[in-house]
């Protein structure tokens, strides 16, 4: 077998491997290289615009999993029993709409780019923000910058896999309750940041169910 295709045959095996985990074996711990590489493969996904308008909240703490159990019903079995639990937090339109100081400052601290092509960021990104519908509401900026984690969440789930660790993501929670837990807990600096999906990482307790799809050509249409 080529390498290509014993590469191709471990990716394919990991998406066969990974399900959504709905208790994890609660004495089963990632070790912290392990988690650090999960998280690694977070931070270099990439975003529209190359924003990285995201944070990652690793929630550790048991009494604080043990209060958003309570607001997040779709975690009720992950947040006892994972690993480690991770809120994934996306910037709101305070820092996604294209007149905002954190794209300026983004792409001259980080991406490093010339000061010529700096000033000419708001207006370039206005146009393609407000064609691709994004200035309608507050919300829609939100969504927008929502998109982008869930890259983030794919990756990091795939990620999991490929080293035989398991992971569940969740938006089964209630979007109010947790807004307000978190900005109490002055994890949304000021409104920069909001709850976008949450993600659950350790290891399974028990074997999952047959992993089941839809056939290849049910949903894909080749034009040629």
């Amino acid at each position: 077998m080529l390498e290509k295709d014993k590469i191709k045959k471990q990716i394919l095996d990991a998406f066969q491997f990974r399900h959504a985990t709905k208790v994890f074996d609660p004495d089963k711990v990632i070790s912290e290289d392990d988690f650090q590489f999960i998280l690694e493969t977070g931070r270099l996904s990439p975003s529209s615009i190359g924003l990285e308008p995201w944070k990652f909240v690793v929630v550790q703490n048991k009494e604080m999993r043990e209060k958003l159990r309570e607001i997040a019903w779709g975690a009720g079995g992950q947040l006892p029993t994972a690993s480690h639990f991770v809120i994934i937090l996306a910037r709101t339109s305070k820092d996604v709409r294209y007149d905002s100081n954190y794209i300026t400052d983004h792409f001259r601290s980080v991406k490093n780019a010339p000061e010529e092509v700096v000033k000419e960021i708001p207006a370039r990104y206005q146009n393609f923000q407000e064609n691709f519908g994004i200035l309608e509401s507050e919300r829609t900026i939100f969504d927008w910058s929502c998109k982008q984690t869930y890259i983030v969440l794919g990756n990091m789930l795939t990620a999991a896999a490929q080293i035989g660790i398991d992971s569940c993501p969740i938006e089964g929670f209630n979007y109010k309750l947790v807004h307000e837990f978190l900005k109490d807990q002055g994890l949304l600096e000021d409104g920069h940041f909001d709850v976008s999906v949450m993600a659950a990482f350790g290891y399974r307790k028990d074997e999952p169910r047959p992993k089941t799809r839809k056939e290849l050509n049910d949903i894909v249409t080749w034009i040629k």
